[in-house]
């Protein structure tokens, strides 16, 4: 039997494979998992297996602390004060309505098939290789580099909390460049502290969260009771200035859209639960619980804030930087220091977020090389801790190096894209395997619906924000609702599911997903145009990696059986492809 020498072996072997590109592209770009592969020999090669000791509660606390960070102390402000006013209230449900579709779809995978690599791992199985390895490269430089501003931020509300200027935490290179000159050694402790944590023990991790999360929410009570008894209802309706719009409304219902389009991201954390699904006991029960329970639980807490900060100032004296702690720090009656206890509050909300988050992103590595698109020693899983220690290490250190020296504003410019890429390929990705099982369905019209929903969204989207107001804007608006609604039934008519879930799925199949793809939609349509090009960038970059390398290694361990399926070979999935580990 021949036997197949490593694209990787010499300069001579790299240079043949090149040669190959193409061929080997399109065989492994579109290749598809399957479920079953993806919870037995993918899994496999991580060597030992992780611990399953998480419950539904752990995943509530994982989902709040990894939602509930300093952000809403800084997004509620600027979304009311610009776009709605009071109304802000409205908004956060709206978002929160969005979070919990997009909850629903990733719990439908995450019940379906319990493995740590979320996103990556649920696309893999649906759209292929290319797709998951695309959203998943995206996906891990959002988290390090969102990582690595929320450590810079802990620095900032830690020295406002106990006095002190962050000059002092701080100190200037002169010879590096300005704005990569400012070093933040803080944020570099915290990194690496909560770096050998999440190596340890996921359990212990859990445990540190479940306390940190507590406290916050203490805090965040406590805020809302001071906004509730110390503001006036009057507030809610009457502006200082009696020039600006007044009413509840004041920017009308486009303001309260823009405002739930801004204050979303807020929810952005929620899908770092579904890569703990492979350390989860019960995961049909603990799961859906878990992810869908956090995103209620936070979008009350969120609701009450936006409702005790509108009740404290009226929406035209709102400080957009620092709403709560802006409120009380001129205060004359005896309550300016409860501005201090805000930011001891919002420090222990950046310490959960950033724990949940590097959780997430080194199992979302993990798996990523499980799948042999980066070098293997990503996947490996430590036989003491039962933790993904080198991602977790790699991440923690790589997190650590640009947090030292990278400047805030540079860092916050370039999250939250990717993010909302990933909801949106996620929300096509559970339309499509409940319509299509590869080998029996045609895709076509699946797919061609998808293609022509994800059009209108677009449509729509570009119209609310560059068409001028006027009826002739609300007609065309409306037009496109009506279209929309009309390719869903139509769609919903005529291609039966061919696919039921076993234990958990989505509820009123197309159309709480296809609701789900608009919306994630309109809100990329309100992330400025410099956040499209550094996404453009870093898919780039990914696309690079993929031709150069992650091609030719995947390939390489197809020949060598790596995975389930021999050469030549479509996965099929069935009913019976489950790990029956988890049947109930």
């Amino acid at each position: 039997m021949e036997t197949h020498a490593s694209s990787f072996s010499s300069f001579q072997s790299y240079l043949r494979a090149l040669a190959q590109t193409p061929a080997r592209l399109a065989r492994r770009a579109p290749a598809v998992s399957s479920s079953y592969e993806e919870l037995s020999r993918v899994r496999a090669r991580s060597g030992s297996d992780m611990q399953r000791s998480l419950r539904w509660f752990d995943l509530v606390g994982l989902g709040i602390g990894g939602m509930v960070g300093a952000g809403v102390f800084v997004t509620s402000g600027r979304a009311s004060r610009l776009y709605a006013g009071p109304a802000i209230v409205i908004s956060y449900a709206i978002a929160g309505l969005c979070a919990l579709l997009s909850a629903f779809c990733y719990t439908e995978f995450a019940v379906h098939m319990p493995v740590a690599g979320g996103a990556f791992s649920y696309l893999r199985i649906t759209f292929g290789e290319f797709a998951a390895f695309l959203t998943g490269a995206n996906l891990i430089m959002e988290y390090v580099i969102s990582n690595a501003a929320v450590a810079r931020g802990f620095t900032s509300y830690l020295g406002a909390a106990i006095g002190i200027s962050t000059a002092k935490w701080r100190f200037t290179v002169p010879g590096l460049p300005k704005r990569f000159n400012d070093i933040d050694l803080v944020a570099v402790a915290v990194v690496l502290i909560l770096t050998l944590i999440i190596c340890y023990s996921t359990r212990e991790s859990s445990v540190v969260n479940m306390i940190l999360t507590a406290l916050h929410i203490l805090f965040i009570a406590f805020v809302i009771l001071m906004g509730f008894w110390k503001g006036d209802w009057n507030n809610f309706t009457r502006p200082e200035n009696p020039h600006n719009p007044s009413g509840f409304f004041p920017y009308g219902p486009s303001g309260v859209f823009n405002g739930a389009a801004m204050v979303y991201l807020s929810y952005i954390g929620y899908d770092a639960v579904s890569t703990m699904a492979e350390e989860v006991r019960n995961p049909v029960k603990d799961i859906p619980i878990g992810v869908s329970g956090s995103v209620i639980v936070v979008t009350i807490l969120y609701c009450l804030m936006a409702a005790s900060m509108s009740k404290l100032l009226p929406y035209d004296m709102i400080v957009v930087e620092a709403p709560f702690s802006a409120a009380f720090s001129g205060r004359s009656d005896g309550f300016e220091w409860v501005s201090r206890v805000i930011g001891v509050g919002a420090s222990f909300g950046i310490l959960t977020s950033l724990l949940v988050a590097m959780l997430g992103q080194a199992r979302y590595m993990c798996v990523i090389g499980r799948s042999s698109v980066v070098p293997a020693w990503f996947a490996r899983v430590h036989s003491k801790t039962s933790t993904p220690v080198n991602a977790s290490a790699f991440l923690g250190i790589f997190t650590a190096a640009i947090a030292l020296f990278t400047d805030l504003s540079i860092l916050l410019n370039l999250v939250s894209i990717g993010t909302l890429f990933v909801f949106y390929m996620v929300a096509n990705a559970v339309i499509y395997r409940r319509y299509v099982v590869v080998g029996t369905t045609k895709p076509w019209p699946t797919l061609s619906f998808l293609c022509l929903l994800s059009l209108t969204s677009v449509i729509f989207t570009l119209l609310w924000h560059f068409a001028p107001p006027g009826k002739p804007k609300a007609f065309v608006l409306g037009a496109c609702v009506v279209i929309a609604i009309s390719i869903l039934q139509i769609f919903h008519c005529m291609v039966p599911q061919a696919r039921k879930p076993e234990f958990w799925g989505v509820p009123f199949m197309p159309w709480l997903p296809s609701i789900s793809i608009f919306l994630n939609i309109f809100l990329l349509g309100s992330l400025d145009g410099p956040s499209y090009v550094r996404f453009g960038f870093f898919s780039a970059l990914a696309v690079l990696v993929y031709v150069f390398y992650s091609v030719h290694a995947s390939f390489d361990a197809e020949v060598d059986g790596s995975f389930g399926q021999k050469k030549g070979e479509i996965p099929k999935e069935s009913a019976e492809s489950e790990d029956p580990t988890y049947k109930v």
